[in-house]
């Protein structure tokens, strides 16, 4: 079993005590590499104004030797009880895409965290069908889509496959996968970016 994995805490040492502004998993250098190559994200903006009042990121490896699975659960734990600042937490992770809370109905109760876990969750599940695609140069449908990822529904006693259908859609709407009617019907083909 690979336990190569981590995971880490980039921290505000301005505050005290130092805060946690981004939590993230990774291998080798990863937590590190931040640093060296600084992004264009809230975590970029961040790690540049402690720079430049001539602080240090503090680097934190908060759990070691995992599977990428043990070290992808504690990510989403994290990132959950923190809270990203797109929904009021502190931690700058991009895992809530249009960083709008969407309009619910006044009476359903949504615990702190869930939104963050269902975003990672679906960036992972969006990975593996572009993955899937990039795979099969015929393209993919969704019910194969459905059957090779393991995401078939039997509610009902139908089969009524409306996730993949759903990240299909995301997916076409990214730009990630389009519609190719030529490699036969319903036959989606992965973008080359």
């Amino acid at each position: 079993m690979n336990r190569q994995y981590y995971v880490y805490a980039l921290k505000d040492p301005t505050v005290s005590p130092a805060g946690a502004f981004y939590i993230g998993k990774g291998t080798g250098t990863r937590a590190y590499n931040h640093l060296v190559t600084v992004d264009e994200t809230r975590k970029g903006e961040r790690i540049r104004t402690i720079l430049e009042a001539g602080d240090e990121v503090l680097v934190t490896l908060l759990a070691e030797e995992l599977t990428e699975h043990q070290a992808l659960k504690l990510e989403a734990e994290l990132i959950s009880a923190f809270g990203t600042e797109a929904t009021g937490g502190v931690l700058t992770n991009a895992v809530v895409p249009s960083g709008q809370a969407p309009r619910l109905p006044r009476n359903l109760v949504v615990p702190t965290g869930v939104r963050e876990k269902a975003q990672i969750g679906l960036k992972l599940l969006k990975d593996a069908v572009v993955e899937l695609a990039k795979a099969n140069r015929n393209g993919i449908t969704n019910a194969e889509t459905s059957k090779a990822l393991g995401l078939q529904s039997d509610y009902g006693g139908g089969s009524k496959d409306y996730l993949a259908y759903s990240v299909l859609g995301l997916l076409m709407r990214e730009g990630k996968l389009a519609r190719d009617e030529s490699k036969g019907r319903g036959r989606h083909v992965a973008q080359v970016r």
